[in-house]
């Protein structure tokens, strides 16, 4: 039996609710074996972070080297790539391994809005989007790739397509889970063809950290699965929901999803 096999190029979290941790979780729920290149190393925890070490470019491309030439990869993501050197490795990597299926989380700013990259790491970053069969911004990070102010789904509407014919994207989903009213939790798709509003339920949950890592990580397993790029965007919104359910109350700040929920449904 051939297990679909998932990349994920990140960032290590030890507070263990997004980055990479959150990733192989997403992965392993959907039964996809799930490797890792670790771009940098936090130590953060339900209330904040408190320090970032980034790994040097050379031990990234190592690590996507050996897990790209000995296990194979069907499908990839990006998170937080930290700065302009690391991206452009990651860039050549991508495309000197002809990795396929890499879904592209532009880790720039966070849902509150704080700014975690600087500008020569955004513009680094617009050359990894066109190589990604999807680009995932979150509302402010589609800010800084359109210039323009999203108060709107129609707003968000019009940043889709600005992304995909500006950057040569070859789909982009901007998110709403930052936006606020009819907005909220409502996510824009567009291909070039399709242009879709996709709605699930809101839950009301103060602890989300790590929704769009684990948003971008079920989209590649999903398409590490096999599924096609739409069906995949929606059954990780499905699963995304669903964790959310059973978001964890851990810490004093705001917890992560509950990315194993069926153990946790067990157990309840």
């Amino acid at each position: 039996m051939k297990v679909p096999i998932a990349l994920t190029i990140a960032g290590s979290d030890s507070g263990g609710g997004a980055g990479i941790q959150a990733d192989l979780r997403t992965f392993a729920f959907h039964c996809v074996h799930g490797t890792s290149a670790v771009t940098c190393i936090t130590a953060q925890n339900t209330l904040g972070v408190a320090r970032v070490d980034a790994m040097s470019p050379e031990t990234v491309v190592a690590q996507i080297q050996t897990v790209v030439e000995d296990i194979g990869v069907d499908a990839a993501k990006t998170g937080m790539l930290l700065n302009q050197e690391i991206i452009t490795a990651v860039t050549q990597q991508v495309e000197a391994l002809k990795i396929v299926n890499l879904v592209v989380d532009p880790v720039m700013v966070s849902r509150t809005g704080a700014q975690l990259i600087d500008d020569n790491a955004v513009k680094a970053l617009q050359i990894l989007i066109p190589k990604a069969v999807i680009v995932t911004p979150n509302r402010y990070e589609a800010q800084i790739l359109t210039n323009l102010q999203i108060n709107s789904v129609d707003d968000m509407r019009v940043a889709a397509e600005m992304i995909y014919h500006n950057l040569n994207a070859k789909a982009v989903l901007v998110k709403g889970g930052g936006m606020h009213g009819n907005g909220h939790g409502v996510d824009i798709y567009y291909d070039g063809q399709k242009l879709e509003t996709l709605i699930t339920r809101s839950v009301d949950t103060k602890n989300t950290h790590g929704t769009g890592c684990t948003l971008a990580a079920a989209i590649a397993a999903n398409l590490a699965k096999g599924n096609d790029l739409l069906t995949a965007v929606k059954e990780a919104k499905n699963y995304l929901t669903a964790a959310l359910d059973y978001a964890l109350d851990i810490g004093q700040g705001q917890g992560p999803v509950g990315h194993f929920y069926p153990l946790l449904r067990l157990s309840s």
